[in-house]
């Protein structure tokens, strides 16, 4: 769903206009997109020889956050008398870049440091020493990112610092966002904009940045009843599957079939008291105005333990193991000494500590919703939303540890209660536009879900292209998740074809890559027959290998050098037939 009014194209290098022409075209098509955005054939033509300010914004997201700033940027550099352009990063070719004389960079910055999926070739570009000289472009960075990683905002650091290396000048010092990015966000946007340069033409009227029709969102979330909640993986399965629905109601909220859901989750009452028994105070004690029960149940992170937690505890814990960590900065080293701790068991290696609650809370990170990829089509279920979750449970030091919003959901939340939900758009993982061709989706354990309300989705708008799913998790008995409404599909034809992938039913583990490379000329053939391959799950370890697969097929079956592979999935991820949703 493109915005006609802020995107647009790009002249291509091989267009037969001279560079002169070339610059007047992109500047009427600038125009031309403006005035549609302003009201068509009735917004008032600027004034005969008027300067085009050009603001070109580029953005990076994994889930939609930095796309939904960059369109909010759009909007206020209209009202400063710019005509804005905005792409995303791989959109973005080097010799557009050197051409710009005005630049906003939105990017988000995905798992360890990295960039986000749509961001990955322009950085290889900029990165490299190929790259243009940039000392006639202004630009600013606006970076977001999550404290609780040590790489905080590692792609928006990297962007600004290689711009500068480039000789690009900058418009105002790059802003880190954490998860609560909204205000900083905005007035960085709004004091970063107007430093862009005098504008001579008359500015068109200002518009109000773009909100969700329903007016429903992180901090104003739609107190919701759930429908539906249930277990669906089977009894002997080590897992916890649920099949979650909520009532839409009164709320106008819409959604599309690969959008996520956040939810608003609420800290569990056992885990709350054992932090006022640790710090040695009744919930109702007061800090800063609130009740500390309060603050401990529905206002901070009390659950996974920030960096800035772990770098305020380790000197008070006196811990030998924890120092060792910190100090020898071995991040592979914390990260197996944090495995299976919370926030608590830190407080906890040091039981002889006395500890202040009002110093305590001033370490810790407000409480966040979790993202949950939607699994129904809102074609097939009117007025509810669908989510397959997975509550995560464990053991540590005889403590039962949960999953904050997992188990919230799980245990906190039974029928006919209510919890604070909101959507999240995340319009680059969508059904393709053409019902004609190929979809593949390779999506293990809780990673069908989206591919559930896809395979609905296509089913409501009769579409005939071939669906293919990868589903796999530890046995067929207990872990096949949806298997009667998948065998519905594959029965209906709707699901042309479903291969499996359970890891322990045999001697030799299979997973679902392995389903890829035995069926790899088939796959290769759907590609070439403009087929979208779509991934959804795990980050750290499937999507890597299912990556490394979709390569060796191409090497193999479609013949190619490595060089070639590599260009041909980029080529796919430009065109949006690779996306991935995964965490």
């Amino acid at each position: 769903m493109n915005d006609m009014s802020t995107k647009v194209p790009y002249i291509p290098e091989d267009a037969p206009f001279s560079g002169e022409q070339k610059v007047w075209l992109g500047g009427f098509l600038a125009g031309l997109h403006s005035r549609l955005a302003a009201g068509g054939a009735a917004a008032a033509p600027a004034a005969a020889g008027a300067e085009v300010k050009h603001l070109d914004i580029i953005y990076g997201t994994q889930t939609g956050n930095a796309e939904a700033l960059a369109e909010n940027a759009a909007t206020l550099a209209r009202s400063k008398g710019f005509t804005p352009r905005v792409a995303e990063m791989d959109e973005i070719e080097m010799n557009h870049l050197a051409a710009m004389q005005n630049l906003i960079v939105v990017v988000s910055t995905y798992g360890e440091g990295e960039m986000p999926d749509n961001a990955h070739q322009f950085w290889e570009a900029l990165s490299a020493t190929t790259a243009p000289r940039l000392e006639n472009l202004n630009y600013g960075v606006l970076a977001l990112g999550d404290t609780s990683y040590d790489e905080f905002c590692q792609a928006g650091k990297l962007v600004d610092t290689r711009l500068e290396q480039l000789g690009a000048k900058r418009l105002g010092a790059r802003v880190d966002c954490d998860v609560d990015f909204e205000d900083a966000a905005e007035a960085w946007i709004t004091a970063t904009i107007p430093d862009a340069g005098d504008v001579a033409a008359a500015a068109p009227a200002a518009e109000t940045p773009k909100k969700a029709s329903s007016g429903f969102g992180r901090k104003n979330p739609y107190v919701s009843t759930m429908i539906d909640n249930r277990v669906i993986s089977g009894s002997k399965s080590a897992k916890e599957i649920r099949h979650i629905a909520f009532d839409l109601g009164d709320s106008d909220m819409t959604y599309e079939a690969g959008d996520a859901l956040g939810v608003m989750p609420v800290n569990a009452p056992d885990l709350v008291e054992a932090w006022l028994t640790r710090l040695g105070a009744s919930a109702e004690t007061d800090i800063g105005g609130s009740a500390l029960g309060d603050l401990l149940t529905r206002d901070l992170e009390i659950m996974t333990p920030s960096r800035d937690l772990i770098r305020t505890v380790e000197p008070l814990a006196k811990h030998d193991e924890l120092s060792h960590v910190v100090g020898h900065g071995d991040k592979e080293a914390l990260e197996a000494f944090l495995w299976g701790k919370d926030a608590l068991d830190l407080l906890n290696l040091n039981t002889d500590l006395a500890l202040d609650p009002a110093q305590v809370v001033s370490w810790l990170k407000p409480l966040q919703h979790r993202a949950y990829s939607i699994s129904s089509s809102p074609k097939a279920h009117a007025g509810e939303v669908h989510l397959t979750v997975a509550a995560v449970r464990w053991m540590h030091e005889n403590r039962p540890h949960r999953g904050v919003c997992s188990t919230f959901l799980a245990d906190h939340v039974p029928e006919g209660s209510k919890a604070g939900i909101f959507m999240s758009p995340n319009k680059s993982f969508r059904v393709p536009q053409d019902d004609s061709v190929p979809m593949i989706m390779v999506g293990p354990g809780t990673g069908v879900a989206p591919f559930r309300a896809f395979l609905e989705e296509r089913r409501e708008r009769g579409a005939m292209g071939p669906n293919w799913l990868f589903f796999g998790d530890q046995t067929r008995q207990s872990d096949f998740i949806y298997e009667d409404e998948i065998s519905v599909f594959s029965a209906s034809g709707l699901l042309t074809r479903l291969d499996l992938a359970f890891s322990r039913d045999q001697e030799e583990k299979v997973y679902v890559q392995h389903r890829m490379i035995e069926n790899g000329k088939d796959l290769y053939a759907q590609l070439e027959e403009g087929g979208h391959f779509y991934v959804c799950g795990d980050a750290t370890r499937m999507a890597k290998d299912v990556d490394t697969a979709l390569h060796h097929i191409l090497e193999t079956q479609g013949g190619m050098s490595p060089e070639a592979a590599t260009d041909y999935v980029n080529r796919l991820k430009r065109d949006k037939r690779y996306v991935r949703d995964v965490y």
